[in-house]
């Protein structure tokens, strides 16, 4: 693509100017989508997107629905970047259809959200948002906690992160078991994780954390059911997505004592605004430690993200293959094989 001939648009906040002046040496125009404060892109329409895009040829977007209907309406829009991992916003059928690229930032906020998953498990075993709030009320008595040390760990999902929370799990000398449809005997072996079905994982957990992508089989996989299936008084963590967790079943568990408490980065109010009040619910409680979709929010986290971002950008505006394990869709011939 001519080098005079790219313009990206940027509707994520906290863009660096690092990425912005890749983007720029690189020949590109960027434009940074000026959303109003506490607004993100997932709550753009189709019509202000459009308008966003007109004469974009790629886009670095956040949680913005990308339909098959505001592909069409982009003809020139050549790639989609996404600065993040998910993409069950983004119809990828349509996409490789129309001829576009889709990437992930495959790498760039793994250590970011495993750090955020450890850090709730301790969070809620210490309590600490409870004894906080007495001593913000003037008291200072203690309240006992419990051990992540030697504990033991149910991991739903092996990927990049939920390897990170393995991998951070063996300073804790816990027993980690790991629920996965991809099974390493290797990595087992040298790890000293056990593989073990979800319903094992359920029975036997102290803390259970979900690293899982939200697919059709996956979503409400914790759900009222499975919460009876855990052991009594366990901590839930969940910082993957929030279709994979009934929030109501959560509620209704933890207002009757059967868990002890949950570590939530995700909501379903975030894809249903509905269930809104089920979050205002959830996030009151003095036993849910909680955060808005902020895993990856790390300074150094959205720097490797907004960099791999950018490089995928690049990459197929130059007509070349963006790294393999960030490209999710591709509409284009492979690179060297013309018609």
């Amino acid at each position: 693509m001519a080098r005079n001939n790219r313009r990206v648009v940027v509707t994520q906040r906290f863009f660096d100017e690092a990425a912005v002046a890749y983007l720029e040496a690189a020949g590109c125009e960027v434009v940074i989508a000026d959303l109003p404060p506490g607004q993100a892109d997932g709550g753009l329409d189709h019509d202000e997107l459009a308008a966003l895009l007109s004469s974009a040829q790629g886009w670095i977007v956040g949680h913005a629905k990308v339909t098959r209907f505001l592909l069409m309406a982009l003809p020139h829009l050549a790639v989609i970047s996404r600065r993040g991992v998910g993409y069950e916003r983004v119809d990828l059928e349509a996409a490789a259809e129309l001829g576009r690229v889709v990437t992930i930032a495959a790498g760039g906020n793994d250590a970011s959200v495993a750090d955020q998953a450890i850090g709730m498990m301790i969070a809620l075993g210490r309590r600490f948002r409870e004894a906080q709030a007495q001593m913000n009320a003037g008291a200072w008595s203690i309240l006992t906690g419990s051990d992540l040390y030697r504990k033991t760990v149910g991991v739903v999902g092996l990927g990049r992160i939920g390897r990170g929370v393995v991998q951070r799990l063996s300073g804790f000398e816990a027993e980690v078991l790991v629920a996965t449809s991809r099974l390493d005997p290797e990595y087992a072996a040298r790890t000293g994780v056990t593989y073990a079905d979800l319903d094992a994982l359920l029975a036997r957990s102290d803390y259970l954390t979900l690293h899982a992508p939200l697919t059709p089989a996956t979503r409400h996989m914790i759900n009222a059911a499975a919460i009876a299936r855990m052991r009594p008084g366990a901590f839930l963590i969940n910082t993957a997505r929030g279709g994979l967790v009934s929030d109501a079943d959560l509620l209704a568990a933890l207002q009757a004592g059967r868990l002890r408490g949950a570590g939530l980065d995700v909501f379903e109010s975030e894809a249903d605004p509905a269930l809104q009040p089920v979050t205002d619910a959830l996030i009151a409680r003095p036993d849910v430690v909680a955060a808005p979709h902020a895993g990856a929010s790390t300074r150094e986290g959205l720097a490797r993200t907004n960099m791999i971002a950018a490089r995928c950008v690049v990459a197929v505006l130059n007509g070349e293959n963006p790294p393999a394990e960030c490209v999710v869709a591709d509409g284009r011939q492979p690179v060297g094989q013309g018609a």
